[in-house]
């Protein structure tokens, strides 16, 4: 393997146990999968939604939420925005971080000051479609309030942690405002990042640039393999349903216990009514 090295950078140790390395500080559906796949191959433990969807501790990302946006629709008052310890209990196992944390890209970086900062920034015109309709959709459809609703009651919460991150990121009220807000949003968020994040501790990288710049930016060797190119829209859908299914899945075994208690109870009553 050829060495890909900055004189300036100091090289990421995987095996420190001092927390997040790396924030991905792109949004959802620009590559996400395709860079976290990138920092695996580079030896670093790696955090994506897609593939760790039941092992995320949802109501921590619920409260993270509610701590962020406190007058988004459906966040609960007195929560407190998050700081290190409680990022911890997140994202602190893992080297890297992509899609779900990147809402959160600041309040990490401010976290972890020694983490490193990838942005990558799809334009515009080609993100908003994929996003709208793989993730937006998915949380937002007829019934998806109520269902998310149901799922709190029996303590699965990430329907009410993606409807907060959603609505608060776009500082929207429902769907139609999300649509309103969709540039201005893209547009302040990768403006923040670069206002706050210094160009030293940032690389600013493309969907296309290979290995090098990633390399010499993390300092880390240049695998001698492809750079991974996954998760496209096709690849996207069918996980995601397959984790739509699951959660139901889920919520139907949560659910069993109270169906049989309220069948045994209608029955006793039939019982009784039809004895007299």
């Amino acid at each position: 393997m050829a060495q890909c090295s900055s004189p300036s950078t100091k090289g990421l140790d995987a095996n420190s146990d001092n927390g997040l390395k790396v924030i991905n500080a792109s949004l959802f559906r620009m590559g996400t999968k395709s860079m976290a796949e990138a920092f695996r191959i580079l030896g670093l433990k790696t955090h994506h939604a897609l593939d760790d969807t039941f092992k995320i501790p949802w109501h921590l990302v619920e409260q993270a939420a509610e701590g962020k946006w406190p007058n988004a629709p459906g966040a609960r008052g007195g929560q407190k925005p998050f700081g290190r310890e409680q990022w911890d209990s997140i994202w602190g196992s893992f080297d890297a971080v992509t899609d779900l944390a990147s809402p959160f890209a600041l309040d990490l970086a401010r976290a972890y000051p020694e983490t490193k900062v990838i942005v990558v920034q799809r334009d515009f015109e080609s993100w908003w479609p994929s996003f709208e309709s793989e993730n937006i959709r998915w949380r937002f459809f007829p019934g998806a309030d109520f269902l998310s609703g149901v799922m709190a009651f029996f303590n699965i919460r990430a329907g009410n942690a993606l409807g907060l991150i959603y609505l608060g990121l776009f500082e929207a009220r429902d769907l139609q405002e999300i649509h309103t807000n969709a540039r201005r949003t893209y547009e302040q968020y990768f403006h923040r990042i670069r206002e706050e994040i210094p160009e030293e501790r940032r690389l600013e990288y493309r969907l296309g640039d290979g290995w090098e710049p990633l390399c010499g930016f993390l300092g880390k060797e240049v695998p001698d393999i492809p750079f991974p190119r996954v998760n496209e829209r096709k690849q996207h859908k069918v996980k995601a349903t397959s984790n739509f299914y699951r959660i139901c899945l889920q919520l139907g075994w949560a659910m069993l216990p109270w169906a049989v208690a309220v069948a045994a109870v209608a029955y006793t009553a039939w019982f009784v009514l039809a004895a007299k």
